[in-house]
């Protein structure tokens, strides 16, 4: 991977409260603002204190948090439930959920630009099986595994 396109690695945990917050439509710059000034959200249907992430990302490695607001960013560490709410988080659709052993996997519908985000995001050890292309702006069908289980 070259040097230019090298995006920073961020927590599982601190990727899922971007996107949540992104979901409100914010801009970068505006969402960047909010976080660095802790002008954040504090109640609704979100679980996430925002202010783990003011305090945290933010402030402990700012360089780190504008370049992954702005550039983008790999997840250092997916869980297969992380994968899931990742999705749900970052395209706002709930994606199937597989927890058999051995065969766990993320089934959900992706354009290509979701697609091709999802690949950048995703850390090392998942592989993105093609049920179904994407065509177009129509959505194809994938799935989500850990490499182990590609074959």
């Amino acid at each position: 991977m070259a040097e230019s396109t090298k995006r920073v690695r961020i927590s599982q945990w601190d990727a899922l409260m971007l996107e949540s917050l992104r979901a409100l439509g914010w801009s970068d710059e505006e969402l960047i603002r909010r976080v660095q000034h802790n002008e954040l959200p504090s109640d609704g249907q979100s679980d996430f204190d925002y202010a783990e992430l003011a305090t945290g990302l933010a402030t402990k490695e700012p360089e780190v948090f504008v370049s992954a607001v702005t550039d983008g960013y790999q997840i250092k560490y997916n869980t297969i439930r992380g994968v899931r709410s990742w999705i749900a988080a970052a395209f706002g659709r709930e994606p199937e959920l597989s927890l058999e052993e051995g065969s766990e996997a993320v089934t959900s519908e992706l354009t290509k630009v979701e697609y091709a985000r999802l690949e950048q995001v995703l850390s090392l050890g998942w592989v993105i099986q093609e049920d179904r292309p994407a065509t177009g702006d129509a959505a194809g069908l994938y799935r989500i595994v850990p490499a182990s289980q590609a074959n």
